[in-house]
């Protein structure tokens, strides 16, 4: 069954997007909470206060938004100068990773200010929201404790999993497991942003109701007939006496990497083919970042019909790069062996304008932030061949982007 809540702080009709000089767009975040944010390399959306706000529940939460992002926006009076994927009425989307319990929310925030290709906008519905910027605040201790599964429990999951490969059960799944960090004074979601940023520049720097992180993992962009994805499946992390150029050279000379890579690559392909008139694929080739590097495809097609970018997301997700393959034996493994509940994490997150198109990439590298705390998440592919220690390691290393920005290291 599915659920949904709509709420507005007060009724807005009128959506007005005007240009702007250049912006430090996470700079212009005004409050410590709040924050809603879609950044790379200073392009993107920042955004504050809160227009509308729609949550759903349940397996039929992507056509239960794309329903109501619809009926929203075509009520709207929309006088929109700069006229480019992100201005005008946008929301910030963040949808759960499973459909039970499967909290998921979009979030149209009164004020937006853009930054694209030269183009710089500032987006306002109804009045807008007041700018009273207050100082961004760091903590200055943070103690972590095990999640709902910890380091060993999670080991023991890795285990499993693979002799239900060995047997023959299914071919890839990704399992996660979580750490809870509790700072000294409430977490200021800007000091997270701003060192995320600055560290993982290659990545997309969100934040959408309390869900912050950095994912170097592109589930889609439309952009009127053009869609695209960026495909990363297969890892590995500094090791002590190798050189930048030899782990790459490692990574794409592993069997399980590449294994691993093939099936997030074909998952997303041939689900992502009906709707298409044409498709390439790039890749695969190595996406350095400080903490990993991962194997990288880039995937390009043409849209048949206008089909939305969350009518497409509805169908891609869960890829076999967050799932696993069969999807269907992946899901209910992960439900399983993991037995918490990801919320958000490993879901879609990102923004969608009213005509329909917008980037979401997937809520990787991410904690969910609620006061002091924050709950962090990683995972790791799994096939045949995957070692339960060195799978221990790698979501250890993919947790720490969140840690050093958080103690801002």
């Amino acid at each position: 069954m599915t659920t949904a809540h709509t709420s507005r702080t007060r009724q807005r009709s009128r959506v007005r997007t005007t240009r702007a000089g250049n912006a430090d767009l996470l700079g212009r975040l005004p409050a410590p909470t709040g924050a809603l944010a879609w950044v790379r390399d200073g392009s993107g959306l920042v955004g504050w206060g809160e227009a509308a706000r729609f949550e759903v529940s349940g397996p039929d939460r992507f056509a239960a938004a794309d329903r109501w992002w619809r009926e929203f926006t075509a009520g709207l009076d929309v006088d929109d100068e700069v006229g480019v994927p992100g201005s005008g009425p946008v929301a910030f989307v963040s949808v759960a990773f499973a459909d039970r319990p499967g909290h998921s929310v979009l979030v149209v925030p009164e004020v937006v200010v853009g930054a694209r290709n030269g183009d710089t906008w500032v987006t306002t519905v109804g009045e807008g929201a007041s700018l009273d910027i207050r100082p961004v605040r760091r903590p200055s201790n943070v103690r972590y404790a095990d999640g709902e599964l910890s380091v060993s429990a999670y080991r023991e999951a890795v285990r499993a999993a693979v002799a239900r490969m060995r047997a023959g059960e299914l071919e890839k799944v990704v399992l996660a497991h979580d750490l809870l960090a509790v700072a000294d004074a409430d977490i200021d979601h800007r000091h997270v942003l701003e060192n995320l940023a600055r560290r993982y520049p290659e990545c997309w720097v969100y934040a959408v109701d309390g869900l912050i992180g950095a994912t170097p993992e592109l589930l889609l962009r439309r952009s009127g007939a053009v869609v695209d994805s960026r495909v990363l499946a297969g890892t590995t992390w500094p090791h002590d006496g190798m050189s930048d150029d030899e782990l790459a050279h490692a990574l794409m000379s592993s069997a399980k990497n590449r294994e691993e890579h093939e099936y997030a690559v074909a998952s997303l392909t041939e689900t992502l083919r009906p709707f298409c008139h044409t498709m390439s694929v790039d890749g695969p080739s190595v996406l350095r970042l400080p903490n990993v590097s991962h194997l990288s495809s880039d995937v390009i097609g043409t849209l048949r019909g206008t089909p939305s970018l969350l009518a497409l997301a509805e169908a891609l997700h869960p890829t076999a790069a967050v799932g696993g393959t069969p999807r269907a034996a992946a899901t209910a493994l992960i439900t399983e062996l993991e037995g918490m509940d990801r919320g958000r994490y490993a879901g879609p997150v990102g923004w969608v304008d009213g005509a329909g198109d917008g980037e979401l990439g997937v809520a990787l590298r991410c904690a969910r932030v609620d006061g002091r705390t924050a709950r962090l998440f990683a995972g790791c592919g799994l096939v045949a061949e995957s070692d339960p220690d060195t799978e221990v390691r790698e979501a250890h290393a993919k947790m720490r982007p969140f840690r050093e920005a958080l103690e801002g290291l």
